[in-house]
């Protein structure tokens, strides 16, 4: 719909603030002051047309002005605007965790399914590389809190991100962008869509988005990283046959090449000497910003991501069908020098995943003012997955591992002692390669019912019962000879033997002979049994660099490699319209994630499997146990909540307990994935969203969060030493409070130019990063502004700058990867700015 000069600059004053910005082309009148209008904005997230302020939802709404207003470029950076959600972007490009509440997961770990679930156009993506891109014709972006297992047909147990970009329109419409930014930043955007005939009307968009790295290599030749490269085009055809009829196809492609991610050291280790003795160079701990990285080797981010939809509507007398059939395919490649150091230990860790998705959704829904509501659905989902993992070690790593031995010659040693091949150990041509399969099939039914009682009171149930079943496969061909002997028994015990005689000798000066044993212990008896455990000792710290045990292939004859689970989950709900101005709700809503595998090197089989492997022979040298998978998540939140509406603004508050039985907890360990169960978690909290117009022309937001965490039950957890029991204590990475505030001024010229001005501040209190880390702590300060102005002819220009104070904080930190003590980190990027240029028509 094309508006008029003035409809444009009241619909750009409505869309500067997130949190009271439309979810739907169209907007009703509610107040009105003097000459003032306040516009309310129809929303969609319970699958029905209402205003905002009546839908008894929290849900947060991004509009696509916002995102051009505030210079939003992907899901990244909706969480300047939105303070409930976090997003972060770890490892490689393909690789993004979606937070909402304190709840999230699935980063990095293919195997795990996010516990928020990502929606594009009512497409489920199941994974973060197939959720992020750059949509150059975005209509608006809804987060809604809590599980939704009764409005979307895929089950999430945290939360929802529903992406949704602009039909194709009947009149010719069009955009061309340019920016130049920054780290020679070019971005080029553009759309146009028009009619075909009077029932035909179709858009095309795509754009392209190049960055030099922000981080410096230190070495020649390679490459700086964090810098962007990558492009995207969708087209869509939209079919309307009838006024009862239409169908909307969408195909996409995207492809992403880049040097991700920025790496830095907050502490160094006492393994840091060792690198230095091989001549490699480290990050300073003492200033982890510098933004600086002495890596060997470049690193790849290869992501091609595609698919296809067709949705179709069609309104019958009382009701209306939707179906939506999808497939897509994304396919992942990345590799990185993950030692992260100027020595060359960890030559290559690469991950290489391909996962195909079908998925289909039907729903009928009624239609008309009646006094009973309702929607019943069916969501099938079908995926595969394959994915192949390797680690190589590089030149300097035997050298390394002698170094952290103490005694140069020590791999030498146990080498003859074993028997096995002189130079085997930590060579540089050693590589493992881990390769899983998984194929998950599900289906859910779904339904929900509004009855109301009177105008003014409704009551809301759903139901939903999702089954899930998975098969998996996991095999590894594992080329460290070090980790294949037993340190303490091999060859009737020679390794213990040798080491027990050297230590002796070196504390007594004498042979080891049975002779001069017995004079000691005559003389001093417990000598040789405090050699001894010193002794085993060392050698306990020699299994520490068994950190690539050989694996127990699956399925086999204990582990059959398959989950089936299955869950009914439910919504109960009351609505009261206190006056025309004020609702209220009260809510209860229950939801289920199923089991997630661990698809990394460090999936191990249960403890309880120990007996039956050990009785069937398949267990390995130096055999470890831990988890296979995590079972099913179940969260339940209570809500109650207030909608208020006054003549120049709007005030939404949700007060809510949140409880997530079986949080599939997924931690990084240095090489691999501790994915177990927390026994349960949960959070209460309270979330505020205001806005209000002091003047026709300025409008100012503030959105809220108070989150207050508790592991009521963790056995396992991972501590700062490990493995540990964290129930009764808080969960650490999550903020206590978060608040985003923006402030935005629109003006207008008499010869028909108009512009505005916008700033926003994004705050996050001072919290740990992580159990593992309670030392290191980040606090978010985040100051974003812009300032644009459009000519009557439709060119616009837009000045903008994001964290424009040079914010320093940590997303995470993880164990230093064969470097203990060493942490590292990811820090957040530096200060970047630009211009836009753009045509409209």
């Amino acid at each position: 719909m094309k508006l008029s000069r003035g409809q444009g600059t009241r619909s750009r004053l409505l869309a500067s603030v997130a949190l009271c910005a439309s979810m739907a082309t169209t907007t009703a009148v509610v107040a009105q002051d003097d000459e003032f209008e306040l516009e309310e904005i129809l929303v969609t997230s319970s699958k029905r047309t209402q205003t905002l302020q009546e839908t008894p939802i929290a849900v947060s709404v991004t509009t696509a002005e916002t995102f051009e207003k505030a210079r939003l470029l992907d899901i990244n950076d909706l969480q300047t605007v939105v303070p409930s959600l976090r997003v972060t972007t770890l490892q490689n490009s393909a690789s993004t965790n979606f937070v909402i509440r304190g709840f999230g997961n699935g980063a990095n770990n293919a195997g795990i399914e996010p516990s928020v679930g990502v929606f594009i156009d009512g497409v489920y993506r199941s994974r973060s590389a197939a959720q992020i891109g750059d949509l150059p014709r975005l209509e608006r972006v809804e987060v809604l809190s809590g599980p939704q297992s009764t409005l979307f047909g895929k089950n999430a147990s945290a939360g929802v991100i529903s992406v949704v970009s602009a039909a194709p329109s009947y009149e010719t419409e069009g955009r061309v962008e340019l920016q130049y930014g920054n780290y020679d930043q070019v971005v080029a955007r553009g759309y146009i869509t028009g009619g075909l005939s009077d029932t035909v009307a179709v858009s095309l968009s795509g754009g392209i988005n190049k960055r030099d790295g922000y981080t410096e290599s230190l070495v020649d030749g390679i490459d700086d990283l964090n810098d962007r490269d990558r492009w995207n085009i969708r087209g869509q055809v939209l079919f309307e046959p009838s006024e009862n009829v239409s169908f909307r196809l969408i195909a996409d492609y995207s492809k992403i090449d880049e040097s991700c991610c920025t790496v830095t050291t907050i502490q160094n280790g006492p393994t840091a000497a060792a690198v230095q003795a091989l001549g490699g160079a480290l990050n300073d701990d003492t200033d982890p910003f510098s933004y600086t990285a002495p890596f060997n080797q470049p690193s790849i981010n290869e992501v091609k991501d595609g698919g296809i939809s067709l949705q179709g509507d069609v309104d019958f007398d009382t009701f209306t069908l939707t179906s939506i059939t999808a497939y897509r395919s994304n396919k992942s490649f990345n590799d990185a020098e993950a030692d992260y150091t100027g020595a060359n230990i960890i030559d290559s860790a690469n991950n290489d995943a391909d996962i195909d998705t079908f998925t289909q959704e039907i729903r009928l829904t009624s239609t008309g003012d009646n006094v009973l509501d309702w929607m019943v659905g069916g969501f099938f989902f079908q995926e595969d997955i394959t994915q192949i993992q390797g680690l190589e070690y590089g030149t300097d790593t035997r050298a390394y591992v002698d170094l952290l031995t103490g005694a140069p010659g020590t791999l030498a040693t146990l080498e003859a002692l074993s028997g096995s091949t002189p130079g085997s150990f930590f060579n540089a041509d050693t590589t493992t390669r881990e390769t899983f399969t998984q194929d998950n099939t599900a289906y859910s039914i779904f339904a929900t019912v509004d009855y109301h009682i009177t105008d003014r009171v409704t009551l809301t149930g759903g139901v939903n019962y999702t089954k899930d079943k998975k098969t998996v496969t996991g095999s590894t061909v594992n080329g460290d000879a070090f980790s294949a002997i037993d340190l303490f028994t091999v060859n009737n015990g020679l390794i213990p033997q040798a080491f027990f005689g050297q230590a002796f000798q070196g504390a007594t000066g004498l042979a080891p002979t049975p002779e001069n044993i017995a004079a000691i212990e005559a003389a001093a008896p417990g000598t040789s049994a405090a050699i001894q455990a010193g002794v085993n000792e060392s050698i306990t710290g020699l299994q520490a660099l068994q950190f690539q045990p050989q694996f127990v292939a699956f399925p086999n004859s204990v582990e059959d490699g398959r989950t089936s689970d299955d869950k009914f989950t439910w919504t109960a709900r009351v609505a009261y319209q206190v006056s025309d101005a004020v609702n209220v709700y009260a809510s209860v809503a229950t939801g289920f994630k199923a089991s997630s595998w661990n698809l990394s090197r460090d999936s191990r089989p249960f403890p309880g499997d120990q007996a039956a492997l050990e009785a069937a022979g398949l267990t390995q040298v130096n055999q470890n146990f831990g988890t296979r998978f995590a079972g099913p998540e179940e969260s339940t939140v209570y809500e109650l909540g207030l909608k208020a509406r006054f003549a120049r603004g709007h005030l939404n508050l949700a007060l809510f307990d949140q409880t997530i039985k079986g949080f599939q907890s997924n931690a990084f360990t240095g090489t691999g994935f501790n994915l177990v169960n927390a026994g349960k978690q949960s959070t209460k909290g309270v979330e505020l969203e205001f806005s209000y117009y002091l003047t026709d022309d300025f409008v100012v937001g503030f959105s809220g969060i108070y989150l207050d965490p508790l592991y009521d039950d963790f056995v396992g957890g991972l501590g700062p030493n490990g493995p540990t029991d964290l129930s009764g204590t808080r969960p650490l990475g999550i903020h206590e409070f978060s608040a985003s505030t923006s402030a935005t001024y629109n003006f207008e010229f008499d010869n028909g130019m108009y512009g505005y001005v916008r700033a926003d501040w994004l705050y996050e209190s001072d919290e740990p990063v992580g159990d593992r880390f309670p030392t290191i702590t980040r606090e978010v300060n985040t100051f974003n502004a812009s300032a644009g102005i459009t000519l009557e002819n439709g060119v616009s220009l837009q000045i903008w700058g994001r964290n424009l104070f040079n914010d320093e904080y940590f997303f995470t930190a993880f164990p230093g990867v064969i470097q203990p003590g060493t942490i590292n980190g990811y820090p957040s990027a530096p200060r970047t700015y630009g211009l836009t240029l753009a045509y409209e028509f």
